[in-house]
């Protein structure tokens, strides 16, 4: 493994970070005792959008009739009864 001072490595910095992002990590050391050592990062991919699909699957349902148990209430707020959730819940 490659080992520079730090004078050496503030020269040739960018040189050096990109061979060590490419598999070639390398020592800065300072007086000649190694200090650091700089290694290329296991980053992984950013996962695509088709991965999301489906990740939850297994973990419930969805009925066939979602909009069923509401089905009064959504017609009301849209057709009748006018201020009626506007009240606190209890009162009339």
């Amino acid at each position: 493994m490659l080992t520079v001072n730090i004078h050496e490595a503030k020269t040739h910095l960018s040189r050096l970070i990109d061979a060590a992002a490419k598999g070639e990590p390398f020592i800065i050391a300072k007086a000649g005792k190694p200090m650091v050592r700089v290694v290329p990062l296991d980053t992984p991919e950013k996962p695509k959008a088709s991965d999301r699909l489906g990740f939850m699957q297994g973990y419930g349902t969805v009925p066939d009739d979602i909009k069923t148990p509401f089905k009064d209430e959504i017609e009301e707020m849209f057709y009748g009864n006018p201020g009626k959730f506007d009240k606190p819940p209890g009162e009339k």
